[in-house]
């Protein structure tokens, strides 16, 4: 399992997009653009027609992907297709999960994902009390299992979710849906003092818009952000206004430096350990 090496050195950028919008052959250029742009770990959403965490951005993008054609199968064909040197995450619902492939349950869902080079998952509606055949799954072909903590996540429920949890956590920065917004909510830092005891790499998302929120959030004690709904609202608008593919993969491309850029201000702001 090796997710945790994107966070080894600096603090790691963890973008999102849905797989295959607006389209196949751009989203693949989109996902390259983000890699140039500095990300370390992708997260890639496998399209699901209920995506109960998501945002209204987001629950577009994913209406865009399943009306172009996204499915399992062809969303690993896609990561297959993709030149990027960078981990890749799969995020989804557990419903796909359980029913891929010949019977029920996670395991040749899991297979499939590790032979095309996806490195691990999140399921945002998964519970940790229900988790155990696909951390069995995971353990067997060498995959992460990420969960996201939200603020209101505590006591035993959070201790069950981290004895499961590797790669890293993604500490959810605040309550509702994901989707960009214009401040960093406070509650961010209560969530990272919550985990601080645990030995695993903490990346924030939610609400994460600007490399000035990437930087607040690493100074706080992040180890990286997870940043969607702001990546999603150019391709959004890229496809909604006609522009040519390669423009919208230069925007996103310098998103991802900014926010990248961001996060590493936010590391150099940090309190240096005295020296003995």
């Amino acid at each position: 399992m090796g997710l945790e090496r994107a966070f080894a050195d600096e603090p790691a950028f963890v973008p999102y997009l849905a797989a295959g919008d607006p389209n196949y052959e751009a989203s693949l250029e989109y996902v390259e653009a983000l890699a140039r742009g500095g990300a370390d770990v992708i997260e890639l959403g496998l399209p699901f027609s209920e995506p109960i965490a998501e945002g209204k951005t987001i629950q577009n993008a994913i209406v865009r992907s399943l009306e172009a054609g996204m499915t399992p199968d062809r969303f690993f064909e896609f990561v297959e297709d993709l030149d990027v040197d960078v981990p890749l995450v799969c995020m989804t619902y557990y419903n796909l999960i359980y029913q891929y492939g010949e019977g029920e349950g996670p395991r040749p869902f899991v297979e499939k994902a590790a032979a095309v080079g996806i490195e691990g998952l999140v399921v945002p509606d998964l519970p940790a009390e229900e988790a155990g055949p696909l951390r069995t799954a995971c353990d067997e072909f060498g995959l992460d299992l990420v969960f996201i903590v939200a603020p209101t996540t505590k006591g035993d429920r959070l201790e069950r979710m981290l004895e499961q949890v590797s790669g890293y956590v993604y500490v959810q920065a605040r309550l509702g849906v994901t989707g960009a917004r214009e401040d960093v909510d406070d509650a961010t830092e209560e969530s990272l003092a919550r985990l601080s005891d645990w030995d695993v790499p903490k990346a924030v998302g939610f609400g994460i818009k600007t490399g000035d929120h990437a930087e607040r959030i690493v100074s706080a004690g992040a180890d990286g952000v997870i940043v969607g709904s702001a990546l999603v609202d150019i391709v959004a608008e890229g496809h909604e206004n006609g522009d040519p593919v390669d423009e919208v993969a230069d925007r996103l491309e310098a998103k991802a430096r900014e926010l990248k850029d961001g996060a590493l201000r936010g590391a150099s702001e940090r309190p240096q350990p005295e020296r003995t």
